[in-house]
């Protein structure tokens, strides 16, 4: 390193460091208003995850518990998850809600700094550091987002080892690992089992199935009690999730099941309609492997966990940001900026819920038909998304100058 260079390095951390404390600053409002909560609204879902560790420690059934009214929240993860939970149970109940939040913004700057990386190489130097603490701040405002830090979810966590054991150019761990650890805890994730699959990264692929059966049959030589519990019974009980017809369950079979058909038809729609979103999701992730776009093809696979599950609540939706991320790219086309801004403010905006107040406005003719699909706007988003990232970017890309043209356009 040369002297000329120190004190760029210098600078550069001392900005990091104020770029930090610009972000705590900007989150703060929304952080103290949940952690602050009355206690029985309170991040409920670390609740269950901490009360699934403390039924362990007990030696009491994990899947036959639910946490106290009003909120009756059953443990709905494998087995392992519980096994993992057993840590926050130890904790306090006061320290386990700072702790996982804390958890929740690192897993945020891992995913905005891996789906963004483009735009901050671009930007480092000068501006890098205000460039990732903007973005930061703008995602943790994404509805997705905000409801991680409103109901202490896992989401933003599985989306970080996902993305980033796709995306990193030479990690120290074994490539799979961590896709087989968020599948393993909440099976979602397994969609990136089919994406290695169809994109032929076999080496990968066997690591994350490895490592994902690995810790499914692990619990039944350790709780066995339980691991039965949940593969035999629980997992096949889609209402212990909630009510599946609910505002906030935005997948596919989530839409068809609030047109209220009967329930055979609306079954045999769900599996055609998946059928197509999945040929065509995963079809285009494997263009955009190719085509060496990894965030864009994880952004698809993400989008392709909340379509395809039967039930995919909107916090399940944090995949959004690595879907900002593929469309700003490295932050120099105007058009895809602009794109970006329009899809970040779709998801800031409580758009399933003013469906909601449509139908309740009981307008004759236009409440009802208008109101349920503003009340399926996340989910009809995310379809509108798989598209734009399937079709409409790869064209984007191709009418972008050659790298040639740009550096001529931007001289060092």
């Amino acid at each position: 390193m040369t002297g000329g260079e120190t004190p760029v390095l210098r600078r550069q951390w001392w900005a990091w460091a104020v770029a930090a404390v610009v972000v705590a600053w900007a989150v703060a409002p929304l952080v103290l208003h949940w952690l602050t909560n009355p206690d029985d609204q309170r991040l409920v879902d670390l609740d269950v995850y901490r009360t699934g560790g403390q039924m362990l420690l007990d030696g009491r059934a994990v899947y036959d518990f639910s946490t106290p009214a009003p909120q009756l929240l059953p443990f709905t993860y494998p087995p392992v998850a519980a096994m993992l939970a057993v840590a926050l149970a130890e904790m306090s109940w006061g320290t386990a809600q700072w702790v996982w939040t804390a958890g929740i913004f690192v897993a945020l700057a891992v995913t905005v700094g891996y789906s963004f990386r483009k735009a901050l190489v671009g930007a480092l130097g000068k501006h890098g550091p205000w460039v990732f603490a903007f973005l930061m701040v703008a995602c943790t405002y994404v509805m997705p987002i905000r409801d991680q830090v409103r109901f202490g979810q896992v989401d933003i966590m599985l989306v970080a080892l996902c993305l980033a054991d796709c995306v990193a150019r030479r990690p120290w761990w074994p490539r799979g690992f961590l896709i087989g650890v968020a599948t393993a805890v909440k099976l979602t994730p397994g969609v990136f089992l089919v994406y290695l699959l169809v994109t032929r990264q076999w080496r990968t692929l066997f690591m994350a199935s490895f490592v994902t059966g690995l810790l499914t049959l692990l619990p039944f030589a350790v709780i066995p009690r339980d691991a039965a519990g949940f593969w035999f019974s629980a997992l096949l009980d889609p209402e212990r999730l909630g009510s599946n017809a609910g505002t906030t369950n935005q997948s596919v079979r989530g839409m068809l099941i609030r047109l209220y058909l009967n329930d055979t038809l609306t079954w045999v729609l769900w599996v055609a309609v998946v059928a197509v979103v999945a040929w065509y999701g995963f079809r285009a992730a494997r263009e955009a492997y190719r085509a060496d776009d990894h965030v864009t093809a994880v952004a698809l696979v993400g989008l392709m966990a909340v379509l395809l599950s039967p039930v995919a609540w909107i916090h399940h939706l944090a995949w959004v940001v690595v879907v900002l991320g593929a469309l700003v790219g490295d932050g120099r086309d105007p058009v895809r900026l602009r794109v970006a801004a329009g899809v970040w403010l779709y998801y800031v905006l409580p758009i399933p819920w003013w469906g909601v107040s449509l139908k309740a406005a009981e307008i004759p003719v236009l409440s009802p038909v208008l109101g349920k699909i503003v009340q399926n706007g996340y989910g009809l988003g995310a379809l509108a998304l798989v598209w734009l990232l399937a079709a409409w970017l790869p064209k984007r890309r191709a009418a972008e100058p050659s790298p040639g043209a740009l550096a001529a356009h931007y001289p060092r």
